[in-house]
């Protein structure tokens, strides 16, 4: 039976450049696959926010944070794995497309998770499409990788060109070094002379030390 509305639950055609087998062999992957791909994640997206919206499709078996292959930190992607494939093409009718952390995320089926697909691939360690984003997005880091080298370098030679260290010493200004550390002289001399005369004081106010005077002189 024909129908005039296309299902939401059909994958992509991106396949993993990584994948190690046929083309036939992905298909049938997918076809019996209970895994989801989500991107478009922020940065600060939780596996409690993740789990909290995707439950409500099925009863989750496993989340997989996406990683930055350096930092070992959050880098806006992961994988959700039911156990029943009917959950997971429901969350791709009902959840793909939709907003968590005020961003549209995107969910398609996965051939399957295996170890170390949870790091990003970018040179940076990230995703490769943060790699080589040129917009501000405060949710995944700021700017793009090449991006911020970019602004960074411009930076320096700013501050080169506007901001050159001082190499000659201006008029006056040893003159004025040479005031200031005489009056710091000046003024430790006067707090040295202000404790011996309370020292001295505390000794003639002391009977104990007019005392031991008085011994000093009979011997």
């Amino acid at each position: 039976m024909t129908t005039l509305v296309n299902s939401l639950a059909v994958p992509s055609t991106y396949r993993d450049q990584l994948y190690q087998g046929t083309s036939n062999q992905f298909v049938d992957d997918l076809s019996a696959t209970t895994t989801l791909y989500v991107g478009n994640l922020s940065f600060y997206t939780t596996e409690e926010q993740i789990y909290e919206l995707f439950s409500k499709c099925g009863e989750i078996k496993r989340i997989i944070m996406g990683l930055d292959r350096n930092q070992k930190t959050p880098c806006g992607f992961c994988f959700v794995e039911y156990y029943h494939r009917t959950d997971a093409l429901d969350c791709m009718k009902y959840v793909n497309g939709s907003k968590l952390d005020e961003r549209v995320i995107r969910c398609d089926l996965d051939p399957g998770f295996k170890e170390g697909r949870q790091y990003g691939r970018g040179r940076s360690g990230g995703q490769v499409r943060d790699e080589y984003r040129t917009e501000y997005d405060a949710g995944r880091g700021g700017w793009g990788h090449r991006t911020r080298q970019q602004l960074e370098r411009e930076r320096e030679m700013d501050i080169k060109e506007n901001y050159e260290a001082i190499k000659e010493i201006p008029q006056g200004a040893g003159e004025y070094r040479s005031r200031v550390a005489m009056t710091a002289m000046k003024k430790r001399g006067n707090e040295g002379e202000q404790v011996e005369s309370h020292r001295k004081r505390h000794r003639e106010q002391n009977p104990r030390f007019r005392e031991n005077e008085g011994e000093e002189d009979e011997e």
